[in-house]
């Protein structure tokens, strides 16, 4: 799972301090005292940090919110933390709905590495504010039961835990909750504490749905040391209409490559409506606020250039898969559409493209009316014959002009690229 290089980035000049910026960018949903917050980022550089759970092989989209975060404070010259949970990994935090599948230790260790490889990816580990990554794992398991009661357990009330959103979801739900998960927000509480006595970290960030856990940390450093910590819980990203973020059909857009292919994450932010486009750029892009007034402008007066949609795409896809793998996505979807070589494409990234298709597998030979049938392409071989007598019809952006023609010609890869006029594509993948 290699990852392109950190990319040099700075903070837009024109803001006051960081977090005046990260409030212009809609980082704030909710946090700790505002105004200590702002003297906070303003002063001297402070450690500050956030977790990521190892319960699937990579991190998504939602991550990205907060490995951003974690690099806009860095580029203000404070000190992060990146924080991959290998023990809270083998729990999970509580979802609303029903119990998360536990998985193996080993498992878990596996994805670890693997998550903090991620995170290493959106932070410098150079100079007087390098980064640091951290497995809470290191100090949980060392710890007995009856410690973890008698030292840490104490400090939490059950009347409060209750109170916490996910955990009052669940037990209004049929599936209840195990203590197992109900135990989750002292887990991360406890990670805060550590983090705060061992590298005087005072500042935790992470999603508004996990603002219950946050506090379990900020409230337990100010039981057990008597001293103040913050969090911040950046807003819950969804699309304009109110569906989910980065979802499609219960499917994430994942950081790894080999699980959304770069053409896909291209895709997937060239997608974005008029009516979320600039939202992203302001939280996914270090694009500075005079470009991305610019870019606001351009979707008001000219919104069919989609300028801002194109520039988004770039900018995300080259950050997380770099800017090789970017230019092999921009490639990729216009020879699709009969403006470049097909030939020219490499394999991989050409088969990533047709899987986002309709697709088929075939073997060569075929008739290409068949084929049309079998990619949905069309409804029938009769409307298939009809479409080919039209002139309508591409096989690798050239036309078949008879409608007895089989498929005969491959791509790199053994792959073909049927077309019904301008902008209806299939896939065919030899058996």
């Amino acid at each position: 799972m290699s990852q392109p290089q950190l990319q040099s980035q700075s903070n837009d000049p024109t803001f006051e301090d960081v977090w005046e910026e990260i409030v212009w960018r809609g980082l704030v949903h909710v946090s700790t005292d505002a105004a200590a917050l702002k003297t906070l980022l303003s002063g001297p550089p402070i450690t500050y940090y956030c977790g990521f759970d190892p319960t699937a092989p990579s991190l998504h989209l939602g991550n990205l919110v907060q490995l951003l975060l974690l690099r806009r404070i860095q580029l203000a010259g404070h000190k992060p933390l990146g924080l991959v949970g290998g023990s809270t990994g083998l729990i999970g935090d509580p979802r609303p709905t029903a119990e998360r599948t536990l998985n193996t230790p080993d498992t878990v260790a596996e994805w670890v590495g693997y998550l903090q490889a991620q995170v290493s990816r959106f932070l410098s580990f150079d100079g007087d504010n390098a980064a640091r990554l951290v497995n809470n794992l290191d100090w949980t398991a060392p710890l007995s039961a009856i410690d973890f009661l008698r030292d840490v357990g104490k400090y939490f009330r059950v009347g409060t835990m209750l109170k916490k959103d996910a955990v009052s979801a669940r037990l209004n739900s049929d599936a209840g909750i195990s203590y197992t998960e109900f135990s989750y927000q002292i887990l991360q509480g406890m990670d805060f504490l550590e983090l705060y006595r061992n590298y005087d970290c005072v500042l935790q960030t992470g999603g508004s749905d996990q603002w219950g856990n946050l506090t379990s940390g900020t409230d337990l450093i100010h039981k057990a040391e008597g001293e103040s910590a913050h969090a911040i819980g950046t807003p819950l990203i969804t699309n304009s209409d109110g569906s989910k973020f980065g979802k499609s059909e219960g499917n994430a857009v994942w950081l790894d490559p080999t699980l959304t292919s770069p053409y896909a994450f291209y895709q997937f932010w060239l997608n974005s409506d008029d009516a979320d486009v600039i939202a992203r750029l302001k939280i996914f892009t270090f694009l500075t606020r005079a470009e991305i007034e610019q870019l606001e402008e351009a979707v008001a007066t000219e919104p069919f250039r989609r300028e801002a949609q194109k520039r988004l795409a770039w900018e995300v896809t080259s950050l997380v898969h770099g800017a090789e793998a970017t230019d092999a996505a921009i490639a990729a979807s216009a020879a699709l559409f009969g403006q470049g070589e097909l030939e020219s494409l490499d394999a991989d990234t050409l088969a990533a493209a047709l899987r986002e298709l309709p697709h088929t597998t075939a073997t060569a030979g075929i008739l290409i009316t068949q084929l049309l049938v079998d990619t949905g392409l069309t409804a029938s071989l009769g409307e298939a014959r009809r479409a080919i007598a039209q002139g309508g019809v591409y096989l690798n952006n050239t036309k078949v002009t008879d409608e007895s023609a089989v498929l005969d010609s491959m791509l790199a890869g053994g792959v073909a690229v049927l077309r019904r006029g301008k902008k209806t594509l299939a896939g065919v993948f030899t058996g």
